[in-house]
């Protein structure tokens, strides 16, 4: 979701994170779970805490109340 909203690619983030690009496409998803150290390296990619985009529980889409 951020990755769309933010017009970026996902060969440009999987470069970004030293990942294939299918990669970054399992994990949107739902079909790999990553390592905590590419979880974190996404949150820090985005800026954002690691739970806004990783949750045991599904969660309502940003901005939406």
């Amino acid at each position: 979701m951020l990755r769309a909203e933010r017009g970026i690619s996902r060969k440009d983030l999987a470069a970004a994170l030293g990942v294939h690009y299918q990669t970054v496409g399992y994990l949107e998803r739902g079909e790999y779970s990553p390592s905590l150290f590419l979880a974190l390296k996404i949150a820090e990619y985005f800026e954002v805490p690691v739970e806004v985009i990783f949750s045991l529980h599904p969660f309502a889409r940003l901005g939406s109340s």
